[in-house]
């Protein structure tokens, strides 16, 4: 079994406690390291081999902020990034979204989710929990511009696309469609390799960014 190498960042002790006792019950990560502050955190990018995920708190202004992600990025390219944070500012989330993290957990989720998100990022898909998924949906942050490239997708498409982010299962859209799940199954595939995406929460964003699901 391959170990998962893990570095903690967050500026409140208990929270790195909790978490080494939480990703400490799977037998395959690691906790290389652990750091209270932004100094602290990318002198030990420095001085060991980068880790394959920081978790990280970047709503920390005395310790973490967003300009900490792109200062992990430019030292660890290779490390992907897994926010835990109780920040509930949804341009602030959005923003450092942007910046490059992988996935995004708030501080309420549970162990099982924890430690879903550390195996799906140290493979570098991306892993959203509900409530950051729930936040992107509400697509509150105002588009600076009309996006004006036309979508790859078929109309067909595109209502499959809008059901997915909207939480259904194959079974439950193929109902709605009026479709055999093996086609939506089907036309699920394709999308995936339209878009160049592999996984249901960059499918999600997507759908968010090109308006998909105010086109109702």
């Amino acid at each position: 079994m391959e170990t998962i190498t893990v570095v903690l960042a967050d500026e409140q002790h208990l929270v790195r406690t909790g978490l080494k006792q939480v990703l400490g019950q799977a037998g395959d990560i690691n906790i290389t390291g652990e750091a209270g502050d932004e100094e602290e955190l990318l002198a030990l990018l420095r001085e060991q081999k980068p880790p394959q995920i920081v978790v990280m708190d970047y709503n920390q202004p005395d310790s973490f902020n967003h300009n900490t992600v792109k200062e992990i990025k430019q030292l660890a390219p290779k490390t992907n990034i897994l926010i835990i944070s109780a920040d509930n500012e949804k341009r602030s989330i959005y923003r450092v979204l942007e910046n490059g993290v992988n996935s995004f957990l708030t501080k309420t989720c549970g162990e099982e989710e924890i430690l879903d998100a550390i195996h799906a990022t140290a493979k570098g898909e991306k892993f959203f929990c509900t409530k950051i998924v729930d936040y992107l949906l509400e697509k509150s942050f105002s588009k600076e511009e009309e996006n004006c490239e036309p979508t790859p997708l078929t109309t067909r498409e595109i209502e499959i696309v809008r059901l997915i982010a909207k939480g259904l299962i194959a079974k439950e859209i193929a109902s709605e469609l009026n479709l055999s799940v093996h086609t939506v199954y089907t036309h699920r595939k394709k999308i995936m390799k339209k878009l160049a995406i592999s996984s249901s929460s960059e499918l999600v964003l997507y759908a968010v960014n090109q308006g998909i699901l105010e086109e109702q």
